[in-house]
């Protein structure tokens, strides 16, 4: 499904229709607050409010019971170990084509991630891995949905994610170049303070492609 690079005016708009959902970045800024400068997994009480802010943004993982295994906070524990020191610095439209790659096998690792604490087993799954990434990276990783993957890249395995990244990249600088100032100028302008452009930029895709898709099965 080709989708156009959005123009200034496109984030523009749909920044309005954001900004129409009650309470849509309460959550957001409430997770900023509370894991300032920025979310650490090395940090139990940091584990324990992403898995909160995921959940309150639909991802429905299993909180466990008292006594039960904690798989959500092992899991993402040690992948933390693994790739934390991996993930990049820079804002999305400065990544480097090494980052992104990384970033594909980093997304890969935590998509596979045990999450369940009930008898069925459970991943963490493509949308929550990549709402994750954005949380800990969110100058730096343009999160996707099920549909966005799907219109866009066809798949939703770590090769797909890094050329969702790319893309967001080409997108950014693009936007950037055009508006003429730097990504926090950019946001206030488009009518997104204290969004990142990476968001802002997933902002557009959700009301291009998810939305849509949903008033076409409704129509």
């Amino acid at each position: 499904m080709p989708i156009d690079a959005p123009s200034l005016a496109d984030l523009q708009r749909t920044a309005m229709i954001f900004n129409g959902f009650p309470n849509v970045d309460r959550s957001w800024h409430r997770l900023v607050e509370q894991t300032a400068p920025a979310v650490d997994l090395d940090r139990a009480e940091h584990r324990a409010l992403l898995l909160r802010w995921l959940n309150s943004w639909g991802c429905r993982i299993r909180y466990p019971r008292e006594g039960e295994p904690a798989p959500f906070d092992d899991g993402v524990a040690a992948w933390w170990r693994r790739w934390g020191p991996e993930l990049p610095a820079a804002a999305l439209a400065a990544l480097a084509d090494e980052e992104i790659t990384r970033l594909g096998d980093a997304y890969a690792g935590l998509v596979a991630v045990e999450v369940s604490a009930g008898p069925v087993r459970r991943t963490l799954g493509p949308t929550a891995a990549a709402k994750a990434l954005y949380a800990l990276r969110p100058n730096a990783i343009m999160p996707w949905d099920a549909a966005i993957a799907a219109a866009l890249h066809g798949g939703r395995d770590g090769p797909a994610f890094a050329a969702h990244q790319r893309l967001g990249r080409q997108w950014a600088a693009a936007v950037l170049a055009e508006a003429g100032v730097e990504e926090r100028r950019l946001a206030a302008l488009v009518g997104r303070p204290r969004i990142s452009l990476a968001k802002i930029l997933d902002e557009y895709l959700y009301v291009s492609v998810t939305m849509s898709a949903a008033v076409s099965r409704e129509g």
